[in-house]
């Protein structure tokens, strides 16, 4: 159950995304200003959706919210190691190595939440 919870708010997550990165596109923002838009919202909504609904924890915890961001940041060095690195070493098209981050970072994403960022014995209520 807790997996169908982790995949719909991931999926609610990346819509929101490119919903608000479209968006932000018909107001004229650089696409930079776009992006970092609508990509810190779409990780805010990530984390009160992952914390509140998937594994059940207090969302006003500092320690929880830094690890949370620890894996954001994980995350993006990984899909940089898989669109700058392995992808070219491989020969891949662009459109491959993208298509390997969006498999690759759900199960990196879900495996670190489940181990450390919202693992039972940290703080918050206990994980269903």
């Amino acid at each position: 159950m807790r997996l169908a919870r982790f995949a719909l708010i991931g999926s609610l997550a990346a819509a929101s995304y490119l919903l608000l990165y479209l968006g932000f596109l018909g107001l004229d923002l650089p696409r930079i200003w776009a992006n970092a838009l609508a990509f810190g919202l779409a990780v805010c909504l990530q984390y009160v959706g992952q914390a509140g609904f998937t594994f059940r924890k207090r969302l006003m915890d500092t320690a929880q919210i830094g690890r949370f961001g620890a894996m954001v940041a994980l995350g993006f060095l990984t899909s940089m190691l898989i669109t700058g690195g392995l992808g070219p070493a491989l020969a891949l098209a662009d459109w491959a190595a993208a298509a390997l981050v969006t498999v690759v970072l759900p199960v990196q994403n879900y495996i670190i939440m489940s181990a450390w960022v919202f693992a039972t014995g940290q703080t918050g209520r206990t994980a269903s």
